[in-house]
């Protein structure tokens, strides 16, 4: 059975428990430069290291959604993004005053048509394009540096 042609759902958010798995879900924002892929990347509020955007789940929105909402939010990326999971990465999510929390991030493409200055954390991050390739490599996480690494859009 394939999945083409199947549509998310929102989805419903309810209280969470300590045990539970903590889910995000991440925007791999791109374009085409000159015929060829480009990936942003952004910079984390705290460590400034780089990352793609990506947040918690929202009532009400699919996932896609909620990472195109992050896109905004932490970039000011303007544009569509695809009901496609393209994987998902793990990582430690660093929280002042408490434990480091394991998180799993599901990413979902979003083409971006247009980058704007005004933005909700404009000021809070830096944003650049990269290649996949170059994006692989400036990224902590190494189930991240492979979905960057072997994205290619004529795939979507």
């Amino acid at each position: 059975m394939t999945l083409q042609g199947i549509r998310q759902l929102p989805i419903k958010v309810k209280m969470r428990h300590k045990s539970d798995v903590r889910t995000q879900f991440a925007a791999l924002c791109w374009r085409l430069k000159n015929d060829k892929p480009q990936v942003l990347l952004i910079t984390s509020r705290g460590t400034k290291r780089w990352i793609i955007p990506k947040g918690w789940p929202m009532s009400g929105v699919t996932p896609s959604e909620a990472a195109m909402t992050e896109a905004w939010e932490e970039a000011g990326v303007k544009g569509k993004p695809s009901d496609r999971n393209l994987g998902l990465f793990s990582y430690l999510k660093k929280i002042p005053g408490r434990p480091a929390m394991p998180v799993v991030a599901m990413v979902y493409p979003v083409r971006v048509s247009k980058l704007v200055d005004d933005f909700p954390e404009a000021g809070q991050r830096r944003r650049k394009w990269f290649t996949p390739k170059k994006a692989a490599a400036m990224v902590r996480e190494p189930e991240l540096a492979q979905i960057l690494k072997h994205f290619d859009p004529r795939l979507l």
